[in-house]
């Protein structure tokens, strides 16, 4: 390990000293990373994300995968002059829109994490939704004065198969997950990356459930970060405005996730770098 000479040695030591506390309480736990935004598409950020990710796998941590990919389907869409619309956050997915999203999403995107982690040290497994029926669908929903709206190939994980992931765990691979999920009758759907996240931390009963934004997370009336909030809090925090614009889907995701099962969730800052180390293993 090669340490800064810009810090003195004696804080560096702390600093180890500091994290052995949180690895002795996450080693063996799973942990679940919602990995997208600006982290995914800085080349530091990417380095670092692998890195992190390398270090929890080193030190007993499970971690598990679930990306995005909105920028690089935006990217194709446009190269292919595919028009692409959203509605409440959702990208209104027709038969164009999903053949290019899953080729983005189960094939470039996810392959390129897959690469990149496994050139940090460690073994992962790109997989998508469709692997052994993993994010199991059905139609999303989503209305306006009372009239439902048209979304097309948006689906609402309704079930996650978790014997895959399970398997590639003790088999000491990083299971990669891409949002694309499959209904009862073999249809495609793409998935809110959140969302599915979510949905996964919540069959695993991860012990954390980190989601990765670009932003600091969510901020009071007057601007400071709030660190923590109860599902009670989260919720006064909706009917007061406080959250709102795209924290709000996140917010959800992340009480769906606890009372489905998982621990904790986080809502993190991925501009940081090292962030996911800097969340799970210091004060």
């Amino acid at each position: 390990m090669a340490f800064d000479q810009d810090i003195p040695i004696q804080k560096q030591a702390q600093f180890l000293i500091e994290c052995l506390p949180y690895i002795r309480r996450f080693a063996g736990q799973t942990v679940v990373i919602k990995y997208g935004g600006h982290a995914m598409t800085n080349e530091t950020l990417k380095k670092a994300f692998a890195l992190n990710i390398a270090l929890m796998k080193y030190v007993g941590i499970k971690p598990v995968i679930v990306h995005g990919g909105g920028p690089q389907i935006k990217k194709m869409l446009e190269r292919l002059q595919i028009e692409s619309s959203f509605v409440q956050g959702l990208r209104v997915t027709d038969d164009a829109t999903m053949e290019v999203v899953e080729m983005i999403l189960g094939g470039q995107t996810n392959k390129d994490i897959v690469n990149l982690l496994n050139f940090s040290g460690v073994k992962a497994v790109g997989i998508s939704g469709k692997d052994g029926r993993l994010l199991e669908v059905k139609p999303a929903k989503a209305y306006e004065d009372g009239k439902e709206l048209d979304l097309g190939w948006v689906g609402d994980v309704c079930h996650v198969e978790t014997g895959l992931i399970h398997s590639l765990i003790r088999d000491e691979f990083i299971p990669v997950i891409a949002p694309i999920g499959v209904d009862a009758l073999g249809h495609t759907y793409n998935v809110n990356a959140d969302s599915a996240a979510g949905a996964v931390a919540s069959a695993l009963g991860a012990k954390r459930f980190l989601l990765l934004t670009d932003v600091a997370g969510v901020l009071d009336k007057q601007g400071e970060l709030v660190r923590s909030l109860s599902i009670a809090q989260a919720e006064a925090l909706f009917d007061d405005g406080t959250i709102s614009g795209g924290m709000i889907p996140k917010i959800k995701c992340c009480i769906d996730a606890v009372q489905g099962g998982a621990h904790k969730a986080m809502i993190i800052d991925g501009r940081v770098e090292n962030c996911i180390l800097l969340e799970l293993f210091t004060d």
